[in-house]
């Protein structure tokens, strides 16, 4: 069996990340491997020097002359390479699996419809993105397999030189693209209820919904917008909390990645947080939206190291069933069944 990668992003995010992490636990287990790339993308740069076969196309409806193994499977990774995928099992009847990592509905274009019934399964990267695919293609092969936590590497003096910045301070940290469903409408709201004067948020992204949100938090003073950042390592070694207050999330690998490093996380019950979070056992959990609520979650945890440590503990027990060898194992399972059924 050969596994080819299909991720066709032009920019480099959360998926990219878990696609890369999925693709280096395969080398390291010497599976056969190849990616399938965009030229010129942020994940081809990324792919290029790991030493496995790299294909690179320059559009996804394009590219569906290159030669296949019989034994070989397509994992696609995000959207546009889910058409290019589709195409090229009508070329090549190559079998494909998709990892979906969105929980909102498929759409019901013809050509998303057709993407995704001819797949021989698909992955949601949590319980509730499973559910809604299982409500719009009830007859297909769906199988949840979450997320994995990435590492990231750790510059203590830049450590020292964050916990020098907020000394005295517990040091709360959101970390995402600042677009509606993240919520950090929800931690500016928070801020301003805040009462005890220790705790600074420090807000980690950029995005179009920046300039609203600072504009929202221009007469508050616990609260600092450091924009995006690319040393997240540093950030999570010197922080005390993690919070994640969605709207709506596919899963939430940043908890995943905080918890990992020792972080305790407030999330919201959305999407598929609460797989991650089990309240008042690995986090505690808000309502959607409720602002009081994460401040209050904030100050309880700020001012109990008794539960800091107990969440701090179950968080390091959950993710057990999120780690990269336990989950490329379940995504193997799902190669087999796809050569098989094919």
């Amino acid at each position: 069996m050969k596994i080819y990668h299909v991720n066709l992003a032009r920019g480099f995010s959360g998926g990219e990340q878990q696609t890369l992490a999925l693709i280096q636990q395969h080398l390291k287990e010497k599976q056969n491997i190849a990616v399938i790339a965009l030229t010129n993308s942020p994940f081809y740069d990324a792919v290029s020097d790991l030493g496995c076969e790299v294909i690179t196309i320059r559009h996804y409806l394009l590219g569906h002359t290159i030669s296949l193994p019989k034994d070989a499977v397509l994992h696609v990774h995000e959207g546009h390479a889910i058409y290019w995928a589709a195409l090229q099992h009508k070329v090549s009847q190559t079998p494909y699996i998709i990892t979906r990592r969105l929980d909102n509905p498929i759409k019901k274009k013809w050509l998303t419809t057709f993407a995704y019934s001819n797949a021989a399964a698909i992955v949601g990267i949590s319980t509730r993105v499973s559910e809604v695919v299982r409500q719009r293609l009830p007859q297909q092969h769906i199988v949840t397999i979450p997320d994995s936590p990435v590492t990231y590497p750790i510059n203590h003096s830049e450590v020292a030189n964050i916990k020098e910045r907020f000394k005295g301070k517990f040091l709360v940290i959101q970390a995402g693209n600042m677009i509606p469903h993240k919520g950090f409408d929800v931690t500016v709201n928070a801020a301003m209820r805040l009462k005890d004067p220790r705790v600074h948020l420090c807000l980690l992204g950029d995005g179009k919904q920046r300039g609203e949100l600072e504009k929202q938090a221009s007469e508050l003073t616990n609260i600092s917008f450091m924009g995006r950042q690319h040393n997240m390592g540093d950030w999570f070694a010197a922080a005390d909390l993690l919070i994640h207050p969605s709207y709506t999330e596919g899963l939430g690998s940043v908890i995943l990645e905080g918890m990992s490093t020792g972080l305790p996380a407030i999330g919201s019950r959305a999407g598929g947080i609460p797989d991650i979070i089990e309240h008042e056992k690995s986090g505690l959990l808000i309502e959607p939206g409720n602002s009081v609520e994460l401040a209050e979650n904030i100050e309880k945890i700020a001012n109990d190291a008794t539960l800091k440590e107990h969440l701090i503990e179950g968080g390091c027990e959950k993710l057990t069933a999120f780690m990269i060898e336990h989950t490329a194992a379940l995504y193997f399972k799902v190669y087999q069944r796809a050569l098989q059924h094919d």
